[in-house]
């Protein structure tokens, strides 16, 4: 029966969301029931793409990606795949009209990786539209149901918030990008003589997009703000903890958020959420 393997496509998302970000899982687990299955069906296959570019070496990663790309429109074009990751997202792509551009601007991103190692601005800019804010524009698709108007409203916060997210990402795995799949995401950033200075401007853009971002989560429907809400006090914290750490320890170590920490996170926002204070 095809409402079964449906149903296993949707399990395997789920997996891969459960498996490779504890973080965003438990965001997602405080998503409106009918909105969180459609949200773990776009982070696995987000997820999926991330780990071909990063972390399929010694295999044809180039051939790869090509493979999965084409399966991902072959999926979208005949909305059924055999490849369950495939198969869940186009199920979401389909019910809430996500745009092919956002899909093919995610994918050209992707596969900046497999070739790119130093980013001018420009590609910079270019990478971050499409790892990370169409992706937020896609997750804003299911959190609107359909509302064309309020989706319009908050693109550009939902960038931002994107924007946020991926940057601080990049500092904390500075050390791994650079050492162990020699990237350096930042311009006119070395990271052999990364400075304050040049940490101090990059966690200015993000402290922007922080702001805006915020503005966002507050004017969202209620069966999505809290799960958002929850994601963005999680980075926001490790972005106060990369702003108090020396530049030569975030080029030598990875930056976390202790587990006390989370859960102080967690329940600190729940009591914000229920008192409507966000």
């Amino acid at each position: 029966m095809k409402a079964l393997f449906d149903q296993l496509s949707r399990q395997c998302s789920k997996s891969a969301t459960l498996r490779y970000s504890t973080s965003f899982s438990l965001s997602i687990r405080f998503l409106a029931a009918d909105l969180r299955r459609h949200v773990y069906n776009l982070y696995g296959f987000v997820r999926i793409a991330d780990e071909i570019v990063d972390s399929f070496q010694g295999y044809n990663q180039v051939e790869l990606f090509r493979d999965f790309k084409n399966d991902t429109y072959k999926a979208l074009d005949r909305s059924i795949s055999s490849n369950p990751i495939l198969n869940a997202f186009q199920e979401t792509v389909r019910k809430y009209g996500i745009e092919r551009e956002l899909i093919d601007t995610f994918l050209s991103s992707m596969e900046m990786d497999l070739c790119k190692h130093r980013y001018s601005q420009e590609e910079l800019d270019r990478y971050i539209l499409g790892s990370a804010e169409v992706v937020g524009l896609m997750c804003l698709r299911i959190f609107t149901r359909g509302d064309q108007d309020l989706y319009e409203k908050l693109k550009g916060p939902a960038m931002q918030l994107g924007s946020a997210f991926q940057k601080v990402n990049f500092l904390r795995d500075m050390q791994a990008d650079y050492e162990g799949l020699g990237r350096s995401y930042f311009p006119n950033v070395q990271f052999e003589t990364f400075s304050q200075e040049g940490k101090a401007e990059i966690e200015e853009s993000i402290a922007i997009d922080f702001k805006a971002g915020f503005e966002g989560i507050r004017r969202l429907p209620k069966d999505s703000r809290f799960g958002v809400y929850l994601a963005y006090r999680y980075y926001y914290r490790l972005f106060l903890k990369i702003k108090k750490t020396c530049p030569t320890v975030i080029a030598t170590s990875r930056i976390r958020i202790p587990d006390p920490i989370k859960y102080k996170i967690f329940f600190t926002s729940l009591v914000r959420h229920q008192s409507n204070l966000i």
